[in-house]
């Protein structure tokens, strides 16, 4: 018998996440200067780090020899100030893929099933297959989440529900008073995961006061992340905030020191730099009109999207983000999510989506 058949057939079936392809594997591969390539493939912030992230990164450079605060209890007081909820209701996470497995390990078993949208975050299947549940993928609608569908999927044995608002890698979202009215149509006995890693960048008059509606569903969970528009991506950090006996179910199955040290301090100081935020916000909003015009001219239809990034149609993927590979520019190719006629693109810097849509137009000419 081979050791590997010892593992549960759940687990050796699990396609493992294919992240955006690194700067630096690029050059290897295609004998490219890394100054030379631009990465629009991962939903990163092109501003970079928050500079109140810098200084306090610079601040406990001197500690690395101690272990973190394994409660993370400056960066809960942050979150806690910043956004009204009890520290005993935030879970801190190595990320906020980090969470979303912690929710779904502290509430499903294998006899258990968890529903989520086709074309949506490719970790909810993956926590939902390495705990041995069943995944029950709803069909999408407009390459959005369905509620109503949501709604019908569910069985007796569905303990968990995910929604991404927006949603990666669509940049679509479910507005406000019907996202209300699916969570108070489920049954409460049942954990709905919203991940909201997108939500600084949807505009502030269509914003959910999701936060509010902890009061009134305490099966509610809401992660957010501060990979995205704090900047922070390499550190990984995410949060969650719940009910204070669902986050305590949580942190029993969180491992010790999950956040280190310097991702606690920059985070907490990110989340202060209002300024930081705005700016990232604005760039965000010029961007995506350049690279939308762009995708228009070009005669490429896209998907509306609420993000940092976007999806686009075009006529064979594969060889098109191959070609932009070869003229150093790295974007996401979507087929793992059933979308295998779209690519994904993050918006940058004005410069960097110039770069981006005169590449694209030298790939679809070949």
């Amino acid at each position: 018998m081979d050791i590997c058949d010892l593992a549960p057939p759940y687990i050796r079936a699990i396609a493992p996440y294919q992240p955006g392809k690194p700067i630096s594997e690029l050059a290897r591969e295609m004998g490219l200067r890394e100054e030379a390539i631009i990465k629009l493939a991962s939903n990163e912030n092109p501003l970079g780090v928050s500079p109140r992230a810098r200084r306090a990164i610079q601040d406990v450079l001197d500690g690395l020899a101690r272990y973190p605060d394994g409660n993370g209890f400056e960066l809960k007081q942050a979150l806690s100030a910043r956004y009204g909820v009890a520290q005993e209701s935030i879970v801190l996470g190595n990320g906020s893929n980090d969470v979303l497995e912690l929710a779904a390990r502290a509430f499903l078993t294998p006899r258990d099933s968890a529903v989520y949208s086709q074309h949506a975050f490719a970790v909810y299947p993956l926590v939902v297959q390495a705990i041995g549940a069943a995944g029950i993928e709803v069909p999408a609608r407009d390459f959005g989440h369905d509620p109503d569908a949501m709604l019908r999927a569910v069985r007796a044995n569905t303990r968990l529900v995910f929604i991404a608002n927006p949603n990666n890698p669509t940049g679509t979202m479910i507005r406000a008073a019907r996202l209300e009215a699916f969570l108070s149509a489920l049954p409460q006995q049942m954990l709905v995961v919203l991940d909201e890693a997108y939500n600084e960048y949807v505009a502030p008059e269509l914003r959910a006061d999701s936060l509010a509606w902890l009061a009134r569903f305490p099966n509610l969970v809401l992660t957010r992340t501060f990979s995205k528009v704090y900047g922070l991506a390499g550190l990984r950090v995410g949060c969650a905030f719940a009910a204070p006996d669902v986050a305590d179910l949580m942190n029993r199955v969180r491992q010790p020191f999950n956040v280190n040290s310097v991702s606690l301090a920059a985070a907490a100081a990110a989340l202060g730099d209002a300024d930081f935020v705005r700016r990232s916000f604005e760039l965000n909003l010029v961007g995506m009109k350049q690279v939308t015009d762009g995708l228009t001219r070009l005669g490429l239809d896209y998907i509306r999207s609420h993000g940092n990034f976007v999806s686009f149609k075009v006529e064979d993927a594969p060889g098109v983000y191959d070609r932009l590979l070869r003229l150093g520019v790295i974007v996401r190719p979507i087929a793992s999510y059933g979308m295998p006629d779209y690519l994904r693109v993050t918006i940058g810097l004005e410069s960097e989506n110039a770069r981006f849509l005169e590449c694209l137009e030298q790939a679809l000419a070949v």
